[in-house]
């Protein structure tokens, strides 16, 4: 019998088959079928006029692509315009835009530590948080959700260079951190604050400046942000701003900078101009907490167990991985797309639907999704 060196993979797909963890790819048409509650588009800027005309007008201008890493090719003066704007924007010293959040997060973690110092990490963070930690090659301690008190007396504990890592909105409940008292515990024990502002900014803060403004703490001594370019903005890539010396600092040393393609220009040039549009109208910062609002409202009513939501993330808690995706399904056949979140893709291992509360939803919107989802909810 020929030896196949991949046969243990039908194993694990009759394992994934049998706890409902099959994830397929669905490729969306170009106009939309649907109602979309799925997709991270917080301030429903992606499609917007503005912003697809500065992406074509960035490809013309600069071309179709980066053509090398940032220290080649790669960087623009598109790329440099956008991240001074961005920083001024969020209250930092500097800002430097990667290929991806994902991207952002592992230069930040990796530059930052290393042998010898401690990371520590909430439990609730993103999987971009959790590799960071372990290319980091520093030791990492993963404490409780949302426990500064356990924060603190774990840098306590260690004598050497510290950094506390923590997501400011969390993707699976839309619940935020507790940053303050975060940044406080720091303070107290000389440790830096890493702060994944992906769900964050754009929705929180005085017109979307993000959870590091709305706390007073942008810009702050010892204080670095990531953040993507793919939620709120409707484009892609990803950033980290901070002091100067960070900057220049993870220029010369972050390995997902260093060695990845620079970001095309298009996206750069989408992103720059969703933030001169958030600029110019504020007002959709309050408008997708606002829809949060109305949503978990609905949801609720209904009887649904429903985390209160800190910025645009709704989440619906699911009896099973299997029933959640049948609910997600149910909801797709009645006209709306919602999330489907099962392991490994919640840390506690409860399933649940995400929905996105988006600025530019309309009332009746509103009204169509929450009957929906309370329609189709699962029996039992």
């Amino acid at each position: 019998m020929p030896f196949d060196p991949f046969d243990w993979i039908d194993d694990e797909a009759r394992r994934r088959a049998d706890a409902g963890l099959v994830r397929t790819l669905r490729p969306r048409p170009a106009e939309p079928e649907l109602l979309d509650l799925a997709s991270n588009d917080y301030l429903g800027l992606t499609r917007h006029p503005d912003v697809t005309a500065a992406a074509a007008e960035a490809a013309h201008r600069w071309g179709a692509g980066a053509t090398g890493s940032r220290l080649v090719t790669g960087s623009t003066a598109l790329h440099a315009e956008f991240e001074d704007q961005l920083a001024d924007f969020c209250g930092f010293e500097a800002a430097l835009v990667l290929s991806s959040g994902y991207a952002a997060n592992l230069a930040a973690l990796t530059a930052l530590t290393g042998r010898g110092s401690l990371i520590v990490s909430d439990a609730g963070n993103h999987a971009s948080i959790v590799d960071g930690c372990r290319l980091s090659r520093a030791e990492t301690a993963v404490v409780p959700h949302s426990d500064p008190d356990a924060v603190r007396k774990t840098l306590r504990a260690h004598a050497g260079r510290a950094l506390v890592v923590s997501d400011s909105v969390f993707s699976v409940d839309g619940d935020a951190a507790p940053l303050p008292e975060l940044a406080e515990a720091c303070r107290a024990e000389g440790a830096a604050l890493l702060v994944d502002d992906a769900h964050g900014f754009g929705v929180l803060g005085e017109g979307g400046r993000g959870a590091l403004a709305a706390a007073g703490l942008a810009g702050g001594e010892g204080i670095v942000t990531t953040l993507t370019l793919s939620k709120s903005l409707g484009s892609q890539g990803g950033a980290v701003l901070g002091p100067a010396a960070v900057i220049e600092h993870l220029v010369n040393t972050a390995r997902t900078f260093i060695f990845d393609t620079g970001l095309a220009p298009a996206a750069v040039g989408a992103a720059l101009g969703s933030l001169r549009l958030l600029s110019r109208e504020p007002e959709r910062a309050a408008r997708a907490r606002a829809v949060a609002a109305a949503l978990y409202a609905g949801l609720t009513a209904g009887g649904l167990t429903v985390a209160r939501p800190d910025a645009a993330v709704v989440s619906v808690r699911a009896p099973s991985a299997q029933a959640a995706v049948r609910w997600a399904a149910d909801c797709r056949a009645a006209g709306i797309a919602v999330g489907c979140f099962r392991p490994p893709s919640v840390p506690d291992g409860v399933s649940r639907l995400r929905l996105t509360a988006r600025a530019d939803l309309t009332e009746e919107q509103i009204a169509k999704a929450v009957a929906i989802v309370r329609r189709t909810a699962p029996v039992g």
